[in-house]
């Protein structure tokens, strides 16, 4: 185990669901993984890399797309845009930083670009990173990634 990854475990002892629904940037998102019934995933083994909307990026989304997601019989379009935000194993931002093209959990992939101390994941800005939790670590974005249909 790294260094990085110890002291991840060390500072906090929640997971991610966890970390996300105490943290007061994420209430939205919070709301998105109980109605995709995913906060079991994100509790799991992991390691895991959720790049996390916050609220203000969910507010960036055109007028009615959340409260779309959010009824019942778009939940498997929900589940996939969520899905679309996670990285199967441990990135922190040094890590994030290396990557070009990561595979999400969903299925599709998404380019990271890094201008100068910026590192962006399919558009969206990561504007905190490296939030710990006990199975993996969270980079919050400003803007909800969709994943593009085929």
């Amino acid at each position: 185990m790294s260094n990085h990854e110890s002291n991840a475990s060390r500072l906090s002892g929640k997971n991610i669901a966890d970390t996300v629904a105490a943290n007061n940037s994420f209430h939205t998102l919070g709301k998105a993984l109980n109605a995709a019934e995913l906060n079991h995933v994100l509790k799991g083994d992991g390691p895991y890399t959720f790049f996390a909307p916050t609220d203000a990026a969910f507010e960036k989304l055109p007028k009615g797309t959340l409260e779309n997601w959010l009824k019942p019989e778009n939940k498997a379009e929900l589940i996939s845009v969520l899905k679309h935000h996670v990285l199967v194993g441990l990135s922190p931002s040094v890590e994030v930083a290396k990557l070009t093209e990561p595979k999400m959990m969903q299925g599709g992939t998404e380019k990271i670009r890094k201008d100068g101390e910026t590192l962006s994941i399919g558009g969206a800005k990561i504007t905190q990173c490296d939030i710990p939790s006990s199975n993996g670590v969270i980079h919050a974005i400003d803007k909800v990634i969709v994943p593009t249909k085929h």
